[in-house]
């Protein structure tokens, strides 16, 4: 059974981020995925900010993301980019963490202006960790209904996110015929 690890950046306890990406995590178990949650809010603040990747918990993560064979990343957008939380983790992961592992990255805003967000600044972060990231998607804020079992409201986005993430299932399982692109 393939590993799927789903890594929340966002340190809201009401995040959209994190909605959508328990409701992608809930789609791969029935595709028969075996799928893990780990949230930057479950991380000792002091292991952050001081960059104590020793620890017990920052290893344990390690642990969970290089034996994955596929990894979903998701945060908000905040002044344009992906959450400095997700930053402070990301910079005490090993600099190979993701290496030769599918990743698909996602972001929630409130402003269709940062669209770009993904490209510009949370794949190149994960192109430092080695991964092959693949197209993310981006959610505007009134796409996402917190309140639904599905949380995407609108059918294309709904439809979207479904292909890409069928293509994510292809290419953790090793069944795509498409190269892997890093970015």
């Amino acid at each position: 059974m393939n590993n799927i690890v789903t890594l929340s950046g966002s340190p809201s306890e009401l995040s959209r981020s994190e909605k959508v990406l328990h409701y992608l995590g809930d789609q791969l178990s029935q595709q028969k995925f075996s799928v893990s949650h780990i949230s930057v809010k479950d991380v000792p603040y002091e292991d952050l900010f001081t960059g104590n990747f020793q620890s017990a918990a920052i290893r344990n993560i390690t642990q969970q993301i290089q034996a994955a064979d596929g990894v979903i990343v998701g945060s908000p957008v905040y002044k344009g980019a992906y959450s400095g939380v997700l930053k402070a983790l990301i910079d005490i992961l090993p600099q190979d963490a993701l290496k030769h592992t599918p990743v698909l990255p996602i972001m929630t805003g409130g402003s269709p202006a940062h669209l770009l967000a993904v490209e510009y600044t949370l794949k190149p972060v994960l192109a430092t960790l080695k991964a092959h990231n693949l197209k993310g998607l981006y959610f505007l804020d009134d796409q996402i209904d917190k309140k639904r079992d599905i949380p995407i409201v609108d059918d294309d986005i709904l439809q979207r996110t479904k292909k890409q993430v069928d293509y994510f299932a292809q290419m953790v399982e090793g069944t795509s015929t498409q190269t892997l692109t890093t970015y």
